[in-house]
């Protein structure tokens, strides 16, 4: 019960405005927006990294000091004393390490945050045939997967510019203040492993494109063998389905393994390889002590110099990781890259602006990207306090006239609304005017109220007894607040198609495109839910969409569309001049004519 409120006030809260991202298909437009996280990175950065140099210098000078204690030449005062210098030094530095971290991680939320918003804002305002092309579950992945990818590698990326390149820097320097001939020697190893991981970059990159191609088909899959569950049980195809799945599991699962050991499991190679400098400073070294090397070393000085070398080789050797995680953010960026475009703001309005004539004049209608029209020169009008039906056979272009005014299909010719051009009306001038219920109810998982009210401050109930679900409603355990389930799985059919004709009213305009209001509902509710229609919006401009015919003889006018193109008239004068209109109407009645006509 907690987990359905959490949701209702998510969905009932408005979402918080994001910063604006200047050429979001840009990387380097993340790192501008966050300029000041970054401006403290950078100064808490360079003063860990630099501060990390003081642990093997005092880790050699607490080594001399304890040899000379042990020698006499010093006392244990003078060995504590340094020790508490020693830990108030690491104290500050470590503290810096601590604001650096978190600045990074929160560079890192922002940008993820940024993303998700421009990701989601791309995908929302995509139109439905877009969205099954691409694929839902590629489209999840990307949304989540990538975008976790991607603001991964630009937080390591903006990490080790300072705990790989400052601290190198610092530790190398260190080494050449020692003695800057066993420093060339011993860090000649490091390079090669750098060599080995930029050559391996090609190999991580493509293992990476194929296991996020997989991890895409592997969500869609998911996701179909959940929504069509029931569907598989029925035909007792749930082996094969399974059978089909797992296979595609394990193919999914040695990509994955191959992607993770190409980015991994080359770590240890980089390790050893950079290690080996060990190897010339243990022999130099020692001839140093001895006094027969470059340099005159006591054993601080040696353990100094070595300490400080196996940090650096071991940052070192990670930063050849750094350049797995890169590439690995570089096929994520790749994949993302096409839905990175301006943030696209719908304006919210709870306007209504009064219309008193709706008309298409030799329209045209296609889904964008297609060249082949749906719909051919559609002409009709519509006045207020008018329901004009449009029906014809099935597939016959009936929700594409009704998705124009979503901005899913376009148009050529011209849509007036009071003689204004609906092209030239932006996305919240429509939604002043035309409220929209689709052919698909699409509710979200929220509770029936949060479905209805979308944060609109009312009550439920008039628009559950207008749409014939206030019984219905008050007989479930939670009433209102019953929860629906993903796309409403929890509610039938008819039940999912009110609750959306309900949101339709509840946010009613002045035009209502009603795609199929009656779905799945017996004819004493289909009486009862037009009848209802017909009171709640006298005042308005009804164009009710709907393959079942019982009630067009009491619409104003009907469209009927038949191969492509389109005739308006009454009722009576389609029925007694239009074959095919007729012999529809006369399949869906039962035959004979209508005494309402």
């Amino acid at each position: 019960m907690k987990d359905k409120v959490l949701k209702d006030k998510m969905l009932n809260n408005k979402s918080k405005t994001i910063k604006p991202i200047k050429k979001p298909d840009k990387l380097s437009s993340y790192f501008k927006a966050d300029i000041i996280t970054l401006i403290i990175i950078t100064f808490t950065g360079i003063v860990y990294n630099v501060g990390m140099t003081a642990s093997p210098y005092f880790e050699g000078r607490l080594v001399q000091k304890l040899y000379e204690c042990f020698d006499g030449t010093a006392t244990y005062k003078d060995m504590i004393i340094l020790s508490l210098i020693y830990i108030f030094v690491i104290i500050i530095v470590q503290s810096t390490r601590a604001v650096k971290r978190f600045y990074t991680r929160r560079f890192s939320n922002n940008t993820s945050r940024n993303m998700r918003h421009i990701i989601y804002n791309s995908i929302i305002n995509k139109s439905g045939q877009e969205l099954t092309s691409d694929g839902l579950g590629d489209m999840m992945t990307r949304a989540v997967s990538d975008v976790d990818d991607c603001a991964e590698g630009m937080r390591k990326f903006t990490t080790e510019i300072f705990d790989t390149g400052v601290v190198l820097i610092s530790y190398i320097v260190m080494l050449i203040i020692y003695d800057w001939r066993l420093t060339l020697i011993s860090c000649a190893f490091v390079p090669i492993a750098y060599i080995i991981a930029s050559r391996l970059k090609v190999m991580v990159t493509r293992f990476n494109e194929t296991y996020k191609r997989y991890a895409g088909k592997l969500n869609g899959m998911t996701y179909d063998r959940i929504s069509n569950g029931l569907t598989f049980r029925v035909f007792g195809r749930e082996d094969c389905q399974d059978s089909t799945y797992a296979d595609f599991l394990d193919e999914y699962e040695k990509k994955a393994v191959i992607a993770n050991m190409w980015e991994s499991t080359m770590q240890p190679i980089y390790n050893i390889i950079a290690m080996m400098g060990v190897i010339p400073i243990i022999y130099f070294g020692s001839r140093n002590i001895m006094g027969e090397g470059w340099t005159l070393w006591n054993i601080g000085a040696f353990t100094t110099f070595i300490s400080c070398y196996t940090k650096m080789a071991l940052k070192a050797s990670k930063s050849a990781k750094l350049f797995n995680s890169v590439q690995k953010a570089y096929v994520s960026w790749k994949r993302l890259k096409p839905f990175m475009q301006e943030y696209i703001h719908n304006d919210e309005t709870e306007n209504v602006v009064d219309v008193k004539m709706l008309e298409f004049s030799h329209v045209n209608i296609k889904y964008k990207g297609s060249d082949e029209y749906v719909l051919k020169d559609v002409t009709f009008s519509a006045e207020k306090g008018q329901i004009i039906g449009v029906t014809g056979v099935v597939s016959c272009g009936k929700s594409s006239l009704g998705k124009l005014f979503t901005g899913e299909t376009v148009y050529t010719g011209n849509v007036f609304m009071d003689g204004l051009q609906l092209s030239d009306l932006s996305e919240g001038q429509i939604s002043e005017r035309v409220s929209y219920m689709g052919h698909e109810p699409e509710l979200m998982s929220a509770s029936i109220k949060a479905n209805i009210l979308m944060d609109k401050p009312n009550t439920t109930d008039v628009y559950l007894k207008n749409c014939e679900l206030w019984d219905e409603v008050n007989i479930m355990p939670d009433k209102e607040n019953t929860y629906v389930g993903n796309g409403g799985f929890a509610l039938s059919k008819g039940q999912q198609s009110r609750i959306a004709l309900a949101r339709t009213l509840c946010h009613g305009k002045s035009i209502y495109i009603l795609d199929d209001p009656f779905s799945s509902v017996d004819k004493n509710t289909e009486n009862q839910l037009f009848k209802n229609i017909k009171a709640v919006a006298k005042d308005g401009i009804v164009i009710l969409i709907s393959h079942r015919l019982n009630h067009f003889p009491e619409m104003d006018k009907v469209l009927f569309l038949q191969n492509h193109n389109a005739f308006f008239d009454t009722h009576k004068n389609l029925y007694e001049q239009n074959r095919e209109y007729a012999t529809l109407y006369q399949m869906q009645t039962g035959g004979g004519s209508d005494d309402r006509m």
